[in-house]
């Protein structure tokens, strides 16, 4: 079983910054891609950005420019450091992680969520 731990969400200013933290810990081979998600009120699970295990990163239009996803592969964390943050980036952010449980196989698990709210 794979654990992931978020940490980093809270209240700040639009134009502030916050820098979130996932922590993946337990049985696994490798981790593969590393990714960040969000879930606004009333609104469906998006995909904000991707790590790949070789460093590559792509991101959601809606934060390009502004959020940088960077990854530690020898503590198995990913970060996300968002700034310039508006209202509309308000929401439960989740770290996803897929990682190589067997020589063959793949799994996904998602972390708990974080919320982060950006006032007006």
């Amino acid at each position: 079983q794979v654990r992931l731990v978020e940490s980093g969400g809270g209240l700040v200013q639009a134009g502030g910054s916050l820098r979130l933290s996932c922590a993946a810990s337990g049985s696994m081979l490798t981790v593969n891609s590393m990714d960040w998600y969000r879930q606004a009120p009333g609104k469906q699970r998006e995909w904000v950005a991707t790590c790949t295990s070789g460093g590559h990163t792509n991101y959601a239009d809606s934060v390009k420019g502004r959020f940088t996803i960077s990854r530690d592969n020898a503590k198995n964390m990913v970060y996300l450091q968002m700034n310039s943050l508006k209202p509309e980036d308000t929401a439960v952010y989740y770290c996803k992680v897929v990682v190589r449980i067997t020589t063959y196989d793949n799994a996904a698990y998602w972390g708990q969520g974080t919320q982060v709210t950006v006032s007006s």
